[in-house]
């Protein structure tokens, strides 16, 4: 079926056909141990539309021995094998491209515009880690003349993913994708709002010819199955993405073990804007910097700074294009979509209605709502705080919504200090016609990635991953190699 016929489908009968309602390990779907079922709720409606499994420690056990035994599999396959294995997943993924997207709206609430453009990024990096398979090269090491000496780099073995709900689809597969073309095998537990992608795509990945074990997923809660997943002393590296508080945990989890660990978390990231920026440069880069994906991402422009000169151009454009945004289920192609649960617009909503108690002023914004058309759903409207101090919550605080907090400043010492002014330090994004400050204030600023005059630019050719309560790792890029990698020296004595 076509996005078409999948979307009059499910408003006609509020469900999707063939969602698997099992994990998926050694190759197939497999009723949960325990027997225990869990519904996934639409976002958009507030509604269940199908249930999945809610596993527990014994389907980890039984996911990480398959995992183990296709690690043993996978391993020998040549590099070559490997490259062509993950193109073929590649096709296969954008051949099946409009159910992906579909699954991902109703589980996200994200826009089906968005879903669609989830599913090809994660197409073209499974692209692009297989053209990386057969160049993990290792290097000579000149010892002198009685020795021989060289370097080998080998997949580190099996690796966990703890997936997030607000990208489903791609941060499942700049995990797996590097991880499979290093020769690693995985055992992966999405978010329990959003398990569907997940099963799916490790339907597609034996489709298309990877073996059976190689990728696992077992669904159900962070406590139930992702604890013991990241704890077994079976697993080689895991890779989190998820909440500071989250992570913490996942390391003391991992700490017993030794186990490799790449941290995904928060962040609270800058737009800088100068006062030789282009105004309508800065208010359009900054409405999509945080009313993407109703301002459900990590990496979000959740901060704009502003230089007291521009202060005036920008914010009556800005506030006109916030409140200009068509709010809406995610199938119905809004501007924006929903929040992903009823627990987190709780969250969302406190936070601006702390601000709101403390006087902060609100240019636009500040409720909970609903799809205009249905009058259900999760939403909360797109919103802009005018915030002056920054050790308030809304500067310093992960919000993970649709809130956009202004700061003001007067020289590029006061911008730059403002920007490294919380305990995150993921992205930033600068706006200036001076490619000198540009690049002096790109440096100063403590994160791991930065943009100049387009908050979204680069792709997934360039390194992801932050500093401090950021975490640590990186994904996406050659670097996104290292972690499923280790290096063996190996010499020949004269």
């Amino acid at each position: 079926m076509n996005a078409d016929a999948l979307i009059t489908t499910y408003f006609e009968t509020g469900t999707l056909p063939d969602l698997p309602r099992g994990h998926f390990i050694d190759g197939a779907f497999v009723a949960p141990e325990g027997g225990g079922m869990m519904d996934s709720f639409d976002p958009g409606t507030g509604r269940a539309y199908a249930p999945f499994a809610a596993g527990d420690a014994q389907d980890v056990d039984r996911a990480l021995d398959a995992a183990k035994r296709g690690f043993e599999t996978w391993r020998r396959r040549s590099p070559a094998e490997r490259c062509a294995v993950l193109n073929e997943i590649a096709r296969t993924l954008r051949a099946h491209a409009d159910r992906l997207a579909v699954v991902e709206s109703l589980d996200s609430g994200k826009s089906l515009a968005e879903a669609r453009g989830d599913v090809a990024g994660s197409a073209r990096l499974f692209e692009y880690y297989a053209g990386a398979a057969d160049k993990l090269d290792g290097r000579s090491v000149n010892l002198g003349s009685d020795a021989a000496a060289f370097t080998l780099r080998e997949p580190v073995g099996v690796t966990a993913h703890i997936v997030p709900w607000n990208y489903p689809t791609s941060t499942l597969v700049r995990g797996i994708a590097p991880a499979l073309a290093a020769g690693c095998s995985a055992v992966v537990k999405p978010a329990e709002t959003t398990p569907f992608t997940a099963l799916l795509i490790a339907e597609l990945l034996v489709a298309a010819g990877l073996p059976a074990g190689v990728v696992n997923v077992v669904t159900g809660t962070g406590r139930a199955a992702g604890a013991p997943l990241v704890a077994d002393a079976r697993v080689n590296h895991v890779t989190f993405t998820g909440s500071v508080a989250t992570g913490i945990d996942v390391m003391r989890a991992v700490a017993p073990n030794v186990t490799g660990l790449t941290l995904e978390l928060g962040g609270k990231s800058p737009l800088v804007a100068f006062e030789d920026a282009d105004p309508e440069a800065v208010a359009d880069g900054a409405l999509w910097a945080i009313f993407s994906n109703s301002g459900q991402i990590c990496s979000a422009g959740s901060r704009l700074l502003l230089h007291e000169g521009l202060r005036d151009a920008v914010l009556p454009r800005l506030v006109e294009k916030a409140r200009a945004l068509e709010l809406g289920h995610g199938l119905r192609t809004p501007d924006m979509g929903a929040i992903n649960s009823a627990g987190h617009l709780d969250k969302v909503a406190g936070f601006v209605a702390r601000a709101r108690d403390r006087g902060v002023p609100v240019l636009t914004g500040g409720s909970v709502t609903t799809d205009p058309e249905t009058g259900t759903g999760w939403f909360f409207e797109p919103t802009i705080l005018d915030t002056t101090d920054p050790a308030d919550e809304a500067v310093t605080q992960e919000i993970f919504g649709p809130v956009l907090a202004v700061q003001g400043f007067s020289s590029e010492d006061e911008a730059v200090a403002l920007a490294n002014g919380t305990d995150f330090a993921l992205n930033a994004g600068i706006y200036t016609r001076d490619t000198g400050r540009a690049l002096r204030v790109a440096r100063a600023i403590d994160a791991g990635q930065v943009t100049v005059n387009d908050y979204w630019a680069g792709g997934i050719e360039l390194p992801f991953g932050g500093n401090r309560k950021s975490g640590f790792g990186r994904e996406k890029g050659l670097e996104g190699l290292d972690a499923y990698t280790r290096a063996k020296a190996i010499t020949l004595a004269g």
